[in-house]
């Protein structure tokens, strides 16, 4: 058990998890955060709180942002803003198929980092010299996927909440249809796939609660007593760990999983153990 406080660097965006140390910050504070390039300016979405999982090993926090940080922390937005806009006019002057997808800017080496898309590899050489240039400083730019363009833009995914990948996710994940078959999904583009185009996040991380419930919950089919009586299994509510069953006395019922006992014979040939002693 340890103390956690969470903060973001962007309204909405991408959380990060640190140890509060001595400091008791409320939501809402601007607090600093270590980062490669120094203490940085972010503003606490979780006030610190006691939690059961093993946390060792997070950043700790350096204490409240003053007035100079603030001040700093806002010149380096003006710059990142006037950076943008910079390589977008070159962008178009150079009729190159690129687009901005953020900026970062490191004051202590005066380095731009602009990470932008494009269908295809781009020889940006020549950019790179008029951006230098037009914004007085060394400048990197760096080619990313639709997965990253949809971390560092953000945006509301098909549940309605802000995207996964910009908020609490930390590294992308190999994602199968297999997972969304298994969930009980349809194989359809428009279902699964998120506001990047790709098979949607939860997909991964949310698919071995939907293998732990299979093997829980009685199967799309099968013949169930419910409290309302005896029918069948015509649907199931992983998340909220429901079944919907079609009553043999006519209408449909909602029920929780426990309260939904399978014939004798048919849990047994689900769960009994076979001869080499695993379920069968």
């Amino acid at each position: 058990m340890g103390m956690m406080m969470a903060v973001s660097f962007t309204r909405y965006g991408r959380l990060f998890y640190l140890d509060p140390g001595p400091h008791s910050p409320k939501v809402g504070d601007k607090v600093l955060v270590p980062t490669d390039s120094g203490p940085e300016v972010a503003e606490c979405v979780w006030a610190p709180q006691w939690v059961s999982e093993d946390v060792d090993g997070l950043p700790e926090c350096a204490g409240p942002a003053t007035d100079e940080h603030l001040a700093r922390d806002e010149a380096n937005r003006r710059r990142r803003a006037e950076g943008r806009l910079t390589a977008k006019r070159l962008i178009r002057r150079h009729d190159l198929p690129m687009k901005v997808i953020g900026v970062d800017y490191l004051d202590a080496d005066n380095i731009f980092k602009i990470y932008f898309t494009a269908p295809h590899r781009v020889d940006f050489r020549a950019l790179v010299r008029d951006l230098a240039r037009g914004i007085r400083a060394r400048v990197e730019l760096r080619q990313v996927g639709p997965r990253d363009e949809a971390r560092l833009q953000g945006g509301i995914g098909p549940c309605g909440r802000d995207l996964c990948c910009a908020t609490f996710l930390k590294d992308f994940e190999p994602v199968s249809v297999r997972m969304a078959k298994e969930q009980d999904l349809p194989v359809n583009p428009l279902r699964i796939a998120g506001a990047c185009g790709r098979l949607m996040c939860c997909l991964k991380y949310e698919h071995p609660l939907y293998v732990k419930a299979h093997d829980s919950m009685p199967a799309l089919g099968s013949r169930v007593d419910t409290p309302n009586g005896p029918g069948q299994v015509v649907g199931r509510n992983v998340p909220s760990d429901k079944v919907t069953v079609r009553l043999n006395s006519g209408g449909r019922c909602s029920c929780p999983s426990a309260s939904v006992c399978s014939p004798r014979k048919q849990h047994d040939a689900r769960y009994a153990p076979s001869d080499n002693g695993e379920p069968g």
